[in-house]
Parts: structure tokens; sequence; C-alpha cells
């Protein structure tokens, strides 16, 4: 583009046929997140254990006029990464966005917390979305174009108590974000993360019940006290977290690179 004789770099604009592969994609902020791409005219790759959930959300897309495939996946096996990377290739075209949203969480006193669940929640939160990195790129450097958008957490740049592996897991992802986001950056390629306060998902209900069992408060009170961690005083939805991701895959984010995007309501 040139404005007053001054020549002024796009990004390199977005291949005509684009493909998402969506980890964790059978509901939550997964499915959200794959019906908002697929409303942006992106084809989606659905991903996640749970096939009927896929399916699910693949009847949802195809009945909205979008493009989907459904590949089960596995984010904490590397073979079964690489084979529903090939999958997604074959049933649509090699994905040049990738949303690692796949995800657990749990909480514990730290003098409680198993070296077992440390390592569940880091295999899932940051070794899988490593893998799924890794084994996407190639096609992203041969089209001289990827968008990487991975879900933290507020946890990714605060602590909270009781989740010392959750939060060190989180902020594990935004530093390997920004690491890629660095290293890519010539290439075509960002990398982000959404970094949501408390959503209204089952993984969320899941919280409020533990708060439940271990507090003896009811489950308005412990909905109450995660909704007072927004200055909103509310959960966060999960189509308000789609809505960001879906931007940072845009041309016009292309100068969005290795940031932490909070959707926490302040």
């Amino acid at each position: 583009m040139v404005e007053h004789g001054v020549e002024h770099a796009r990004g390199p604009a977005a291949p005509g046929r684009r493909v998402a592969l969506v980890t964790g994609a059978g509901r939550g902020i997964g499915r959200a997140v794959a019906l908002r791409l697929a409303q942006e005219g992106i084809e989606v790759a659905l991903t996640g254990r749970e096939r009927p959930e896929l399916e699910a959300v693949a009847a949802e897309v195809a009945a909205a006029g979008g493009r989907c495939a459904v590949v089960t996946m596995d984010v904490t096996s590397e073979a079964s990464i690489r084979a529903g990377v090939e999958a997604a290739a074959e049933a649509l075209a090699p994905p040049l966005v990738l949303v690692n949203n796949a995800g657990v969480a749990s909480a514990s006193k730290l003098t409680d917390l198993s070296r077992e669940e440390w390592e569940r929640v880091f295999a899932v939160n940051v070794t899988g979305a490593f893998l799924a990195v890794r084994t996407c790129l190639p096609a992203m450097l041969a089209a001289g174009w990827g968008r990487i958008v991975s879900i933290g957490s507020t946890a990714s740049m605060q602590a909270y108590p009781y989740t010392a592996h959750y939060t060190a897991s989180k902020h594990a992802l935004l530093g390997l974000t920004r690491s890629i986001a660095l290293e890519y950056a010539a290439k075509g390629i960002t990398a982000n993360c959404v970094c949501p306060g408390y959503v209204d998902t089952d993984l969320t209900r899941e919280t409020i019940e533990r708060i439940v069992e271990k507090t003896g408060r009811s489950a308005e009170e412990a909905r109450r006290t995660l909704e007072a961690g927004s200055p909103q005083r509310r959960l966060m939805t999960p189509e308000e977290v789609a809505g960001a991701v879906a931007w940072l895959c845009r041309d016009e984010a292309f100068g969005v690179n290795g940031q932490a995007i909070v959707v926490n309501g302040g």
C-alpha cells in the first residue's frame, strides 16, 4: 500500500481456503470457537476424545452452512496428534489455524498435590499444545501464513490458591506462546493467548461443585465467589472467548503477536 508517497508493508493475506484445527472442540469454549470460526468462513477440524460430542458440534456447524470434519484425537499422545493433523489435512486441507483449547483443571493443597496430577495437568495444558504447534507448523511455514491461538487463563498472569499445578501450566502456556511468536514473527505466523477468567462452562460448574463439597457453601454462594473475580461480577460466556479467538485469526490482527488477550470484564 502506498500513502503520501510512502510504502507501507502489510502482513501476508490469508490463503483463499483456511482450515482450523480446534482441540477440545466437543463442548464449552471449544464448541463456541468452532461455531464462530465456521461463521468466519473457516473450515474446522473438530478434535477431541469423545466422538459423540464432536459429531453433535459438527451437526451444528453443518446446520449453519459451515464445513467441518470430526477427528478423534488425544493431545497427551504425540502419535495421536500426528494422526489427527494428517486426518484433518486429508478430510479438508492442512490446518493453517490452530486453536489449542483442550485443557484440564483441578484444585488441591500443594502438600496434597500428587506428582501424577501435576504431570497430568501439564501433559494436557502445555505439552499437548507444544506438540500440536510443532505438528502444524510445517504447513504454516510452507504457506507463509498461520494463526496459533492458545486458550490460557487469568491464571496465566496471576496466581490462585490451591492451583499450583494449573497456574504453573497456564503460565507455561503463555511463555511457550510468546517464544513461538518471536521465533516465527517474520514468517507470516502469529501466536497469541486468549486468557479468560471463569467462563460459564461445564468445567466451571465442576469447580462450583468442588467448592460446595469442600466448604459447605451453597452452589449460589460458590458461583458468586467466582463471579467476584470479574470487575463485571459475572462469568464470561464461551461466545465472548470465541469472538476474541476469531479476531486473532483475521488478517487485520497480523500485528498482534505474543499477546495475552484477557477476557474477564476489566
